[in-house]
């Protein structure tokens, strides 16, 4: 199931028509109050999320969300008329996953929606990554370090795990670009600074296990994962 926030009539009406033509369970809510109340009764796979909404804005429903351990790795895709790399970069650093402007285009909204449920659906892999005082179970979505356990967006969550299972290497912010996002945002590499300066912060004592190279990218030093 999918849900949207969006308050305009004709947008959302397109978008839950475009979804579920394509496949996909959807439903649409004018508001915050009505899209809380369908939460309760029903968690979706994703949302997609606009910024301005009559009753509460769209990047503090975007922080309740990450701040509910129920809902904090629940991937959602902003859906905004802002287009500055500023705003954007707001909304990624809130925890979003995805981000797209408007106008957009149905396909385009689409493929970005498979993508993200594709990447989603490959965590389901048992697998144990180490490093240091940092310990992530992949299958249960779970992240500690230092013996705390960490709440991680799913973008951060996949970006941490990138990083693990590359121990040792330098990614390129193109290549975690690629990886991560799925798809090429041309000029846009400060998003990768952005998800890793967050995931650093969340990370504590730990996120300095994760080493800036200077002009390339970013790695994490030391052996591979381990598989359970």
């Amino acid at each position: 199931m999918i849900y949207l926030v969006e308050d305009d009539d004709s947008i959302r009406e397109l978008v839950i028509y475009t979804l579920r033509t394509t496949g996909f369970d959807a439903k649409g809510f004018p508001n915050a109050a009505e899209f809380w109340s369908a939460v309760t009764e029903e968690l979706p796979e994703l949302v997609l999320l606009d910024i301005m909404l009559p009753d509460e804005d769209g990047l503090h429903i975007l922080k309740r969300l990450r701040d509910s351990t129920e809902t904090a790795d629940l991937p959602v895709i902003m859906l905004t008329a802002k287009s500055t790399e500023y705003d954007k970069v707001i909304g990624l650093d809130s925890g979003a996953d995805d981000y797209i402007p408007k106008p957009f285009g149905m396909m385009e909204l689409v493929s970005r929606v498979k993508a993200l449920l594709r990447r989603a659906a490959k965590q389901s892999d048992e697998k144990l990554l180490e490093a240091d005082t940092l310990r992530v179970d992949v299958k249960r979505h779970n992240v500690t370090a230092g013996g705390r356990e960490v709440a991680l967006t799913y973008k951060e969550f996949e970006l941490l795990c990138y990083l693990l299972e590359n121990r040792g290497v330098v990614l390129t912010r193109d290549q975690i670009l690629s990886k991560i996002w799925d798809y090429n945002y041309s000029g846009e590499t400060r998003t990768v600074d952005v998800h890793i300066r967050t995931l650093r912060q969340k990370l504590g004592e730990s996120g300095s296990l994760i080493e800036t190279v200077r002009g390339v990218g970013y790695r994490i030093a030391g052996s591979k994962e381990q598989d359970t």
